[in-house]
């Protein structure tokens, strides 16, 4: 079965990438819900964060980091920015790969949804 992210992750498919290293690539959301919204996913295909390891904590771990330098280059972390991490789908994941969303330039609500 093709996963979307593992084609934009491979260049198959074309993204605008705004950030990548050997193991994770970020790229803006093609539905956005959020004036600034990114998706940074491992190359590494996960379904989801139910899939993953103990192995998986250098790259969990990374995916938040750069999360969080992301903002600060975007210029979003002293407004505030959210991160969303969806899994299956009652908890709102559309596509099953791994992925953290970078929700930004707008005020967000609680409870979410």
């Amino acid at each position: 079965m093709k996963c979307i992210f593992c084609e934009i992750s491979t260049r198959s498919i074309p993204s605008k990438i705004v950030f990548e290293n050997d193991k994770i690539i970020a790229f803006n959301d093609a539905h956005p819900v959020a004036p600034t919204h990114i998706l940074l996913i491992p190359k590494q295909h996960i379904d989801s964060i139910n899939n993953t390891t103990e192995e998986d904590q250098l790259l969990l771990g990374e995916l938040l980091l750069e999360a969080k330098k992301l903002a600060k280059k975007l210029e979003v972390s002293d407004a505030g920015y959210r991160l969303v991490i969806n899994t299956n789908e009652y908890g709102g994941q559309s596509v099953n790969h791994l992925h953290v969303h970078l929700l930004a330039n707008r005020k967000m609500t609680w409870p979410p949804g």
